[in-house]
């Protein structure tokens, strides 16, 4: 069984996902910015991180850079639903800054399921 470290402020949207995901079979951590993912990540845990780009205190970019910094092989995928600018401009740094796949919100299920299995397939 896979954990996933779901990162996203939006109490809803992120309620909603962990449920998803929980349903499709995965354990689930949950933060609520990138403050609360660096403290719950473990990289002997933790398989895939899901984050939010925009998001108070610690924004999706900051943690992938320190995640990134700390434990160079993490996987991730990057969320947004836009900002100041459009989504595509957060999630264009974040394929730059290794994301393994990116989401616009909103999104189906099926375009969850299929960057999950993106995502998580062997190397």
């Amino acid at each position: 069984m896979k954990t996933i470290l779901l990162v996203d402020d939006d109490e809803l949207f992120g309620d909603m996902l962990k449920k998803t995901l929980l349903h499709l079979g995965y354990t689930v951590l949950r933060a609520r910015n990138g403050n609360e993912a660096l403290q719950l990540y473990d990289p002997a845990v933790v398989d895939l991180v899901l984050t939010d780009l925009i998001m108070p205190d610690k924004e999706g970019i900051e943690l992938i850079l320190e995640l990134r910094r700390a434990h160079p092989t993490v996987k991730f995928i990057a969320m947004s639903g836009g900002g100041r600018n459009s989504p595509e401009d957060y999630l264009d740094i974040a394929r730059r800054l290794g994301a393994v796949t990116t989401l616009t919100k909103p999104f189906q299920q099926d375009e969850l399921v299929e960057a999950l299995r993106k995502a998580l397939e062997p190397a």
